[in-house]
């Protein structure tokens, strides 16, 4: 891509809209040092000095797609309790609408706690309900779905699943319906639950685990012809136009039906992966979003992946430092 390409995409940004339809939730972090091992277990103390929280999920990757500078649309379901109001809190704090946010009295708001010393990651601590939606969650989500894709010009939906039951198998087939009909780009950060519930998507994102998992086959990251078999056999399972897999420290490869596209990681000071794959599915959307190929996507893509790894914690990517890397790299 040459300097002038790059920086009209990056610009084209801040004119696209992106609904985002997943599992959010609260990423709760407790910072503190430890200074001693507990009495009672051989585990570490940590003293708190602050708390924190973020929104986590595909709420990060609303975070992902601001920082992009285009408009991030939330789809999902949160309880009605005291965590969902600290979530509508601090979307509103993060400069989103929650017009998208169903309150729901038989589910509880996702937090992941994250208790963090010294820049170690000690332990996580998940407070959830995995279980589908109920069919009035459902019925009231697509609802307000269809109500958004009717007032609003959206240029790509994003699915984003933690397998926490917001994707039901209707949800993800009548999002996909409306966005065929709308001509709309629709792209997939998947788990294992529906891994195979969104034929005809434009752009499949596993990483290398989730596709193993969800083709029951098992090899070594190393084996490419292997690697590659899987991939061929993914695609034409869900028909997609492109699938694009993350293999974490070895790059990305890309496969659109023809040639597969290698991308090799670049080399990082990696401190925590955690919302890397938030990040690559935010840059790979948004830049099928704005014309560029699926080649180009993976390769915005699996820099700005990288580049978030560097900081500890769940942080959107930082555009103009994705720019600034993509001027030098791509």
């Amino acid at each position: 891509m040459t300097p002038t390409l790059l920086q009209e995409v990056f610009q084209s940004f801040n004119d696209r809209t992106v609904l985002i339809v997943g599992d959010v939730m609260i990423d709760a972090y407790y910072w503190g040092k430890v200074d001693r091992i507990s009495p009672e277990a051989p585990v570490p103390v940590v003293q708190v000095q602050r708390k924190e929280n973020r929104l986590g999920g595909a709420a990060n990757v609303a975070l992902n797609v601001k920082s992009l500078g285009a408009k991030a649309i939330m789809c999902s379901v949160v309880g009605d309790g005291s965590k969902g109001d600290v979530f509508r809190k601090t979307c509103k704090e993060s400069g989103f609408s929650t017009e998208g946010i169903i309150d729901s009295t038989e589910r509880m708001t996702t937090v992941k706690t994250r208790v963090i010393s010294q820049g170690h990651h000690i332990v996580r601590i998940d407070d959830e309900i995995t279980k589908p939606l109920s069919s009035t969650d459902e019925r009231n989500l697509l609802d307000c779905i269809q109500q958004i894709l009717q007032k609003q010009k959206i240029d790509v939906i994003i699915f984003e699943d933690y397998n926490k039951g917001v994707l039901t198998e209707k949800v993800i087939q009548t999002v996909l319906q409306w966005a065929k009909q709308m001509n709309i780009i629709t792209a997939v950060d998947p788990k294992k639950d529906h891994f195979f519930s969104y034929k005809g998507c434009t752009l499949f994102k596993p990483n290398l685990k989730e596709l193993k998992e969800g083709l029951r086959v098992e090899f070594d990251k190393t084996d490419v012809d292997a690697l590659e078999s899987a991939i061929v056999q993914l695609r034409q399972r869900l028909e997609c136009n492109t699938t694009l897999v993350t293999l974490s420290e070895l790059g990305v490869v890309s496969y659109t039906g023809e040639d597969f596209y290698r991308e090799p990681a670049h080399e990082r000071e990696i401190n925590d992966v955690s919302g890397a794959g938030d990040t690559v599915i935010s840059v790979a959307a948004l830049a099928l979003a704005s014309g560029l190929s699926s080649m180009q996507a993976a390769q915005l893509a699996n820099l700005a992946g990288g580049l978030v790894c560097e900081k500890v914690g769940v942080v959107p990517i930082d555009k103009q430092r994705l720019l600034e890397e993509a001027l030098q790299n791509i």
